[in-house]
């Protein structure tokens, strides 16, 4: 009986419902805590998401260090408070922190082992080219420590006072010559010192071609003979005529922005640099750049700038990144399925270069450079300059040149040469075969316009690129004066006793028509691409940055480094690119443009003469 009252008293609908209600409650004290867990993760997450991003946070991040990259990273951290990343795709331009055995970079002679290596170079290669019998065109760019500052031929020329004059006048307002001299000054450190053009201060120390090398003397005499004068700066008063080259060799051995710049802030603890680094896209928050994606050792990371993402990667990988972060033609992103964050037709358009020919001649007597490429020779060579980086290892021998104007009427020089005691085959891929000497020869001003474009969404995969050479009737005019004025200089009394049967063109190459054959299969570039992100004014539609070196149409991102140019220079671009940078890190950092007014530059006594 008791056992049937403890049942029925068990189940009673009182005690029924007390059980139901006990269930209910703890159900509902497990939801709640699991949703305080869940919350309390997703903060947590939060907050390791941020703490995450604040360790890979800095003030600026700079893509790419080249020649303008590094100069960035040194002048932006010079401010303590400023935290600075510099990402680098190619590797450093040490080995074990020597220079010496890094000496394929560092010996100015080596430069040829460079432009055929692909561990520093992107290797890039042009479209064909249908104005020069459908060639396609080989582009080396630097991709390593110092970009292509540690692959060039190490010459320093500015361009001419009235490239930086027109480019005021194609927008980039405050880009003039008065305002972008004394940066060229300020980056300088010149071997004669310091006067009204040249630095005497700088980190990138500047060296004068002094050789006595009897080929070099016979140039400079003979282009005298020819008529024309002998300046003793063409980064100077004067730039027209011919004279001693500068050179950036600083004690016998190549100096690189990676040299002059980024070695030197290496020990701030506000700089931190990677190599091998390839950055893959800019992380943006609506328009407003937060930041850039990477991919380092095969694993994808993110870092953040808290103020501004620099873009210094040149004319092809600049705009190249851009387009893949959705900054371009919006037609084209969209074919591309890349989502449109600023729709900037410039992008990757105006591209501009130098083409050059060699124009060569054979060598009567051996004291070209032909007995220093033999085996034994180069490794005696090589010897001297590891011991005591002196020798014939320590110049890159493109010690003397010049500019001149393709004809009456042309306000400033719009050819130049360089002179080399030596014969270069295709880049210097393919040894030399003879006793020779040439100059490299070509116009400055081009009036054919390329562009680039992006091959598809894979960050790897080269951009195409159309250089559309030789496409006027101007260019085509030029060329054939660059081969004319070449033959005229090379026929002077001054090589006389030098002077063998001509190489290139070769005495078969006479009328208008062969020369042009000539070019169309010889000529290639000299290795200035530039004008792909074109600075100008707002209301220009094909401008991608202000004056002020910002990309129009979003916030917190720069491009600055050759693509900002308007227009190309009448020269080298490795000297430009870095005054460049000079400039952009005082706008950065908010310091007034340094001004120079009413600095000399010499004019023609008359333009009714070609000389």
């Amino acid at each position: 009986m008791s056992y049937l009252m403890k049942g029925v008293k068990c189940c009673s609908p009182m005690n029924q419902m007390h059980k139901v209600t006990g269930t209910l409650f703890k159900a509902h004290i497990l939801k709640n805590t699991l949703g305080i867990n869940e919350q309390q993760f997703k903060i947590s997450r939060t907050l390791s998401q941020l703490s995450s991003e604040k360790a890979n946070s800095y003030t600026y991040v700079i893509v790419g260090a080249g020649s303008a990259g590094c100069v960035l990273a040194n002048r932006l951290t010079e401010d303590p408070l400023s935290t600075v990343l510099l990402l680098e795709a190619g590797p450093k331009d040490t080995l074990l922190g020597s220079k010496r055995l890094m000496w394929k970079i560092h010996m100015p002679a080596a430069l040829t082992y460079n432009l055929c290596d692909e561990k520093y170079n992107w290797y890039y290669h042009t479209t064909s080219q249908k104005h020069m019998d459908n060639r396609i065109m080989y582009w080396p760019r630097g991709r390593v420590w110092g970009g292509s500052s540690s692959l060039n031929a190490m010459v320093y020329i500015r361009g001419h006072a009235e490239d930086y004059n027109r480019w005021s006048r194609e927008g980039a307002i405050g880009w003039d010559y008065e305002h972008c001299l004394p940066y060229f000054k300020k980056a300088q450190t010149h071997e004669l010192g310091p006067d009204q053009y040249r630095g005497g201060n700088g980190p990138l120390y500047v060296s004068r071609g002094k050789t006595n090398h009897p080929l070099h003397h016979a140039f400079l005499e003979a282009t005298q003979q020819a008529g024309y004068p002998f300046t003793d700066d063409m980064n100077g008063y004067q730039q027209e005529g011919f004279g001693w080259m500068d050179m950036t060799v600083h004690r016998g051995q190549r100096w690189s922005t990676a040299s002059a710049y980024l070695r030197p802030a290496m020990s701030r603890p506000n700089l931190s640099v990677a190599e091998k680094t390839l950055v893959t896209k800019i992380l943006f928050q609506g328009t407003k750049s937060i930041g850039v994606e990477y991919v380092k050792n095969g694993q994808r990371k993110k870092a953040f700038a808290s103020k501004e993402v620099i873009l210094s990667g040149g004319a092809i990988n600049s705009p190249q990144l851009l387009m893949l972060s959705g900054i371009g033609n919006a037609d084209d992103l969209k074919k591309l399925g890349i989502p449109v964050v600023c729709h900037l037709p410039g992008v990757g358009q105006n591209l501009q270069d130098h083409l050059e020919v060699y124009v060569q001649q054979k060598c009567t007597k051996p004291i070209t450079l032909y007995n220093a490429q033999k085996p034994v020779n180069m490794v005696k060579i090589g010897l001297e300059w590891l011991w005591k980086f002196t020798g014939e290892g320590a110049t890159a021998h493109l010690e003397s040149g010049g500019f001149i104007r393709s004809e009456p009427g042309v306000p400033h020089p719009d050819i130049q040469f360089h002179f080399l005691p030596s014969q270069v085959i295709d880049h210097g891929r393919v040894a030399s075969t003879m006793e020779a000497y040439q100059v490299h020869v070509g116009p400055m001003r081009s009036t054919s316009v390329g562009w680039l474009k992006l091959k598809s969404t894979d960050p790897n995969d080269h951009p195409i690129i159309e250089p559309n050479y030789m496409a006027t009737e101007r260019d085509i005019w030029e060329f054939r004066q660059c081969v004319k004025l070449t033959r005229e200089i090379f026929a002077q009394k001054a090589f006389e006793k030098f002077r063998g049967p001509e190489i290139l063109p070769g005495k078969h190459v006479q009328s208008d028509k062969e020369i042009d054959a000539f070019i169309r299969q010889k000529a290639d570039s000299a290795y200035h691409p530039s004008c792909t992100c074109k600075m100008g004014q707002l209301s220009d539609s094909t401008a991608v940055v202000d004056p002020q070196t910002k990309v129009i149409g979003v916030e917190n991102l720069r491009v600055v480094d050759a693509s900002i140019m308007p227009s190309v220079v009448s020269g080298n671009l490795n000297a430009p690119t870095i005054m460049i940078a000079e400039k952009a890190a005082d706008i950065i950092k908010g310091l007034p443009s340094l001004q120079e007014k009413n600095v000399p530059v010499y004019k023609p006594k008359t333009l009714e003469t070609q000389r």
